[in-house]
């Protein structure tokens, strides 16, 4: 099959195309793609190239569909086992751990990113500022503001601002 045929195929039947594998997948244009790449690697061109394109779209959006959900299902189950931010406590004066980390995902992720490497992993300034590609000042400055929205959304008061 030489280019110009496979540019009308394409410019003639990729759009109904994917409206027909949107039915099955979340991916359409994916799964058409891939359909028109198969029918390039053949040697011998289908008899009937439409129907046989019809049907690589359909196996191949339905295989998609069955991939995502497989997917989702083990990323479900791997974020049920993942390490949570703050772990539950029976104390009342303590964190709420679902408002704390509903707290901590508005933040803008530059600083989510640096409080959570500081608090949870340990890791210097110096450490950070080398991890995501700034200054050490600038990722204290971001912690410290990150801090600040935290405990304004918390309700939190920071001991040291009591004694002054």
């Amino acid at each position: 099959m030489g280019p110009e045929q496979l540019a009308d195929l394409v410019d003639r039947y990729a759009a109904a195309l994917v409206l027909y594998a949107r039915q099955w997948c979340a991916s359409p244009e994916d799964v058409v793609q891939t359909a028109f790449l198969k029918l390039v690697r053949l040697r011998t061109p289908p008899d009937n190239v439409l129907p046989w394109l019809y049907r690589v779209v359909r196996n191949g959006a339905i295989d998609a569909s069955r991939a995502a959900r497989r997917r989702n299902k083990y990323e479900a189950a791997a974020a049920d086992q993942a390490p949570r931010w703050f772990c539950p406590s029976d104390d009342p004066t303590g964190l709420d751990a679902r408002t704390a980390s509903a707290a901590l995902a508005t933040l803008p992720a530059e600083t989510r990113e640096i409080i959570v490497a500081h608090l949870w992993g340990g890791l210097t300034f110096e450490q950070i500022a080398q991890t995501v590609g700034s200054s050490a000042a600038t990722c204290y400055r971001r912690y410290a503001a990150g801090l600040n929205v935290l405990r304004h959304q918390l309700g939190a008061v920071c001991p040291a601002t009591l004694t002054q």
